[in-house]
């Protein structure tokens, strides 16, 4: 959270509207791939610039292409830093794109698509009162386009926080093989286990999320917790040492700091210092 609100990705307030969660829900996702917030900020700012947009997170859908933030608006994929406009292989192929004026350059486009009820069903879950609805629509999503990671990622967190974990799981799975390069998927997927008491397979998925990012911060922290779980404080050191360079403020960084620090002074460890590193001697 504090990340965010030095990065000026979101306001810094003690209580957060249901916009600033949903734009959490986002950022969070976009923690999870290769973006560095600077990129994130700089395509904001662009679209802020180029399109009108007062939070591009809530009037348009940020997607991963390639190692740069762009954005779904009105049926066209848009880089904002390049104002270009990219082919959507999402998008199906009855769309048409045209570019009207100079900056104006997104088409309207009138036809609903998977992407604009992806849209919606985020929307539903924002009200407790029609998550099920949102689940329908995220089940109707998966029947058009069975490999959409997203809509298999929020239906199974909506299984997820119903504790239902063998629904959650099936779809986290299912994230996975449809991208297997979605840090999130596997984030998400060694929570699920790990509420299942299944803490060998959740270790997996962890360490599958920080393969494919090795600064997913939130992954170090549970990947920490769950060794400490299985009894095996040692390798849970480097996660929590780890997880306080990247997130060095606040309630979880203190947990990780006192965790590092408790480890430190009962497992009788020899740690030196080689070229900025903390490494175990021995």
């Amino acid at each position: 959270m504090t990340a965010w609100e030095q990065a000026g990705l979101i306001p810094a307030s003690e209580n957060y509207s249901f916009e600033d969660l949903s734009q959490l829900r986002t950022l969070r996702a976009l923690r999870a791939t290769r973006i560095t917030a600077k990129s994130i900020r700089e395509s904001v700012e662009a679209m802020r610039k180029a399109a009108g947009m007062g939070n591009p997170f809530t009037e348009s859908t940020a997607v991963r292409h390639g190692s740069h933030l762009s954005f779904r608006h009105n049926g066209a994929l848009v880089d904002p830093v390049t104002r270009q406009l990219a082919f959507d292989f999402e998008a199906g192929t009855k769309r048409q794109l045209s570019i009207v004026g100079s900056d104006a350059y997104i088409a309207e486009l009138p036809e609903p698509d998977v992407q604009e009820m992806f849209q919606r069903a985020v929307r539903l879950e924002e009200d407790p009162a029609t998550v099920p609805d949102a689940a329908k629509l995220y089940h109707e999503i998966l029947t058009i386009h069975p490999t959409y990671a997203a809509a298999a990622i929020n239906l199974g967190t909506i299984h997820y926080n119903l504790r239902e974990f063998t629904q959650a799981e099936q779809l986290y799975r299912r994230a996975t093989e449809s991208d297997p390069e979605y840090a999130l998927a596997f984030f998400d997927l060694g929570n699920v286990l790990d509420e299942m008491k299944r803490l060998a397979d959740a270790i997996s998925a962890y360490q599958r999320a920080i393969a494919l990012v090795p600064h997913y911060a939130d992954a170090h922290y549970n990947l920490a917790l769950a060794y400490e779980r299985q009894g095996q404080r040692r390798r849970s050191l480097r996660h929590w040492l780890t997880y306080v360079r990247l997130d060095p403020v606040g309630p979880w960084a203190n947990h990780a700091k006192a965790q590092a620090r408790s480890i430190l002074s009962t497992e009788r460890l020899s740690i030196v210092s080689r070229a900025g590193h903390l490494v175990q001697a021995g």
